[in-house]
């Protein structure tokens, strides 16, 4: 039965039965030191913590995840958002790429668009905690994978476009402070609810205008395929955060392809020029003083993993 933990700068709280907020008693500073505590989990959530419960709205909730962690995310994971990108989702290679942990921040944060910065494009996208720890060299199967995840977390892999595309950079375009808000809760799940994540609904809306709708259902590359993957060089530790890819929606789309061809014959720099000069047509990147909700659920509401709002801030 799944837990919905939730953190605030000064302690760890749990949602109980009647959806209020009992506080989790423990020492635990990190994600990871929480995940070890589960007994302490528990007894907050049967009521057995000694304090009373509060109401969730009077709570200022930071990211579950802390860090520094390893934060490691897939690229183009979803059918539809290979097609957006005007790439073969039958040809598509299974991909990572690593953010920094300083770019987490909490699920009613402001997200900061750098000055320099341009085209800021949003991805809802499922975030798997690790629970175990994922060593070099183990053998990740069908039958194992879900004992390495801890739960499940609402992420956005926030994106500077302008960064990222003319110098391949994924790692700086999507590293900047607040550039990955995690939470409202870090909902830990046992096995039968882990391999749920082919119901769960992403969902994320720009001031009410949904702009991505999908479901697992939608992933190229499974949980399994991705830790098996991970498993061949990449070491991963309790408290970790692997991010799932986006479904389609997101600002940023292919060019049509004769307007493609073309600018392949182009030098890079007059390429991208034009490139960025169609993107500024565009209104579907984000602007200073949008609202970003973002959500992940099943359909029958067993998981929730809560609703995160987050405001688009321009520094000078």
């Amino acid at each position: 039965m799944s837990l919905s933990v939730l953190r605030t700068a000064d302690a760890w709280w749990v949602l109980t039965a009647d959806g209020s907020a009992a506080r989790v008693a423990t020492d635990a500073a990190t994600t990871a030191e929480l995940l070890a505590d589960r007994a302490a989990i528990e007894a907050a959530a049967a009521g057995a913590g000694g304090t009373d419960p509060v109401d969730i709205a009077t709570l200022d909730l930071v990211s579950p995840v802390t860090a520094p962690c390893r934060v490691v995310a897939q690229m183009t994971n979803y059918v539809s958002h290979v097609k957006d990108s005007g790439m073969d989702p039958e040809t598509v290679p299974l991909t990572f790429f690593r953010k920094a942990s300083g770019s987490i921040s909490g699920p009613v944060d402001d997200v900061l668009r750098p000055a320099h910065v341009r085209f800021l494009d949003y991805e809802v996208e499922l975030g798997l905690v690790i629970g175990s720890a994922l060593e070099v060299g183990d053998e990740v199967t069908e039958a194992s994978w879900s004992s390495y995840v801890a739960g499940f977390v609402v992420t956005n892999d926030v994106s500077a476009r302008d960064v990222q595309l003319p110098k391949t950079q994924f790692y700086e375009a999507k590293s900047y402070p607040t550039f990955t808000p995690v939470g409202p809760r870090l909902v830990l799940l046992d096995e039968a609810e882990v391999r749920r994540f082919r119901e769960l609904r992403l969902r994320l809306s720009v001031n009410g205008e949904v702009r991505q709708d999908s479901t697992g259902g939608d992933m190229i590359y499974s949980p399994v395929q991705a830790l098996a993957a991970l498993a061949r060089f990449q070491r991963l530790a309790p408290g970790d955060l692997v991010l799932t890819g986006t479904p389609g929606g997101t600002a940023l789309k292919a060019p049509p392809r004769p307007i493609e061809i073309i600018g392949a014959l182009l030098p890079p720099a007059v390429k991208w020029r034009a490139f960025f000069k169609r993107q500024a047509e565009n209104p579907k990147y984000l602007q200073d003083g949008d609202l970003v909700e973002a959500s992940i659920a099943t359909p029958d509401g067993a998981i929730d993993l809560g609703v995160q709002r987050t405001t688009v801030r321009w520094t000078r």
